[in-house]
């Protein structure tokens, strides 16, 4: 994810929205950490949470009242969640609420997706499990496919304990989920019986309450991450109050640091003061706006390149539009992925090497303007080797 030849960028600092590397160049950070990096490098309201909460402690091994009212944020926003525990990290966040979906329905198989990412060891690739992929009982469907997804979950339900989806791939290619999708999985998981599990450690930043709250459908269980404890570690994973019930007392829930003092006053500023409903709401809307705009010039050069994805966070992908599920890249488009991202440093933007941009709160509006023309540049300039638009390959 990080290496490429010759060497890696190693970065020296990041301040708002600008990185400078170690040899003193400077880029308009449109990695966004992956979308851990919502609210930038220099937010004045988290420093002071964070240094704050040192000054009482680091590691205090009991309850707080930061912990609570960040707990309190959650449930409130996320139609899902009445009950929420903490993690260090999505992956986490993820194996326990399978984890909890196995014992709650008493079955031991999840349903998951192709080129669906859940954490470092929940990877699914196009061909299937990533080799690092926990040894649970996986079935695997094709994403935005209803029909074998719902089939598999009618032959399997004595002993589906979950489906797991994103409402967006996100490391899959910013593959939006079809809303006819996400509600026959709501339907038929609730017929058999078993638990829908959103993951919306990527989503969750699509409105004050994720993609659940602006698709209008409610999971049983949802997952977080990244930015919420704007920018220290975290993960978090609630739902059903009859399912999350369990860890009073039956299931064990460990983790030295899952309520650490940093992430929990942190998290409390940012989602309690800075990522308001309205803020959520701008930052989809100028997502989508960017999108639109880098899109309309690919289409007027008529080449076989767009970006694909949802809000502020989207993906270049080298052939026609619309892609509904994960695909392996051929050479040719690895090719393209590694020319377009040197290409964009060379511009002055970092992004995610797989040509993935996640807007934090304080790009500037000229800068994504630059970004629109940087790509057009790269797509005149690169005009030979991307081609001219063919049907879409899924």
């Amino acid at each position: 994810m990080l290496y490429y030849q010759p060497f890696p960028i190693a970065m020296d600092k990041g301040e708002g929205s600008t990185l400078w590397d170690i040899d003193g160049h400077e880029f308009v950070n449109l990695c966004g950490e992956y979308t851990a990096g919502l609210f930038g490098h220099s937010e004045t309201r988290i420093h002071t949470a964070v240094h704050q909460a040192m000054t009482r402690g680091l590691s205090l091994a009991a309850v707080g009242k930061a912990e609570y009212e960040l707990a309190k944020l959650i449930c409130e926003r996320f139609p899902s969640i009445e009950l929420v525990r903490f993690t260090n990290s999505g992956t986490e966040a993820n194996l326990m609420a399978l984890a909890a979906a196995r014992v709650h329905t008493g079955r031991d198989m999840i349903l998951a997706f192709r080129g669906g990412y859940h954490g470092g060891v929940l990877l699914f690739t196009p061909q299937g499990p990533s080799p690092v992929t926990v040894p649970f009982s996986f079935l695997l469907a094709d994403y935005n496919d209803t029909d074998s997804a719902t089939a598999l979950i009618e032959q399997n339900r004595d002993r589906l304990a979950a489906v797991i989806v994103e409402p967006m791939l996100g490391s899959g290619g910013c593959i939006p989920a079809e809303t006819s999708f996400l509600k026959a999985l709501r339907e038929a998981t609730r017929e058999a019986g078993a638990l829908l599990i959103f993951d919306e450690v990527m989503t969750s930043r699509m409105s004050d309450g994720g993609l659940q709250k602006r698709l209008g459908i409610t999971p049983d269980l949802t997952t977080l991450g990244k930015y919420m404890a704007g920018g220290m570690s975290f993960g978090a994973f609630g739902g059903r109050a009859d399912v999350m019930s369990l860890f009073d007392g039956r299931l064990p829930h460990a983790g030295t640091f899952n309520n650490n003092v940093l992430s929990m006053a942190a998290g409390r500023v940012a989602l309690g003061e800075i990522f308001t409903k309205e803020v959520a709401e701008e930052l989809y809307v100028r997502g989508e706006r960017l999108r639109t705009a880098v899109n309309d010039r690919l289409t007027k050069l008529g080449v076989a390149m767009h970006f694909s994805g949802v809000g502020s966070v989207a993906t270049a992908h080298y052939r026609a539009p619309m892609i509904r599920r994960p695909y392996t890249p051929t050479a040719r488009e690895d090719g393209l992925r590694e020319l377009f991202f040197l290409d964009m440093v060379q511009a002055g933007f970092y992004l995610a090497r797989r040509g993935m941009f996640a807007l934090s709160l304080p790009v500037l509006q000229s800068d994504l303007d630059r970004f629109v023309d940087a790509v057009e540049e790269f797509a005149i300039t690169r005009q030979g080797c991307l081609g001219r638009k063919a049907l879409s390959r899924e």
